[in-house]
């Protein structure tokens, strides 16, 4: 999977995506998209719930709006906000967790698994960093089957991992360039 920096770093571009952090104007926008005008640039079903609990987040955590933080992922193709990615900044000995999600809309075309790739690429570049981890549900195959194409390896299943109903991975510099 093929993807570029720009020079600020702040969009990140793939084959089919453009990766660009938030602006505190649009995480106010999608916590104000209810009563508000609905920009131009979004697609139809975006935001997500989970889009809307990040967007509640960013103000508290002003260091997930730079480089190394939430990005909105948009289809290259057509301009559309379809979801968002992010790595919950700072690293805790050197690992960063990520999360994400892509509208109903638009899922099943390998979006997720393009931007993860791409932004766990760029989390491996950070200082002090050297693992990106991700939980996700078992009940959501769709989601594991994301981080296994993104080349994340499975981690074994502690006993409150099973009782959670959760998979952990992790992505190292080692395991993205088998």
């Amino acid at each position: 999977m093929h993807s570029s920096l720009t020079k600020n770093l702040a969009e990140l571009t793939t084959e089919r995506l453009v990766l660009r952090t938030w602006t505190a104007s649009e995480a106010a926008a999608v916590l104000d998209h209810e009563g508000g005008a609905r920009p131009a640039d979004w697609a139809e079903d975006f935001p997500s719930e989970g889009d809307r609990v990040i967007a509640g987040l960013l103000g508290d955590n002003p260091a997930w709006l730079g480089t190394y933080g939430h990005r909105l992922i948009i289809e290259r193709d057509s301009g559309l906000v379809v979801g968002s990615l992010g790595l919950f900044w700072p690293p805790a000995e050197g690992a960063l967790e990520l999360g994400y999600g892509v509208i109903a809309s638009r899922q099943g075309r390998g979006y997720a698994t393009e931007a993860t790739q791409a932004l766990t690429r760029l989390a491996l570049t950070a200082p002090g960093v050297h693992t990106v981890t991700a939980s996700v549900e078992l009940s959501n195959p769709a989601s594991v089957r994301v981080l296994e194409k993104a080349g994340f390896e499975r981690l074994a299943s502690t006993l409150a991992d099973q009782a959670d109903g959760l998979a952990r991975f992790q992505a190292t510099r080692h395991t993205l360039g088998k």
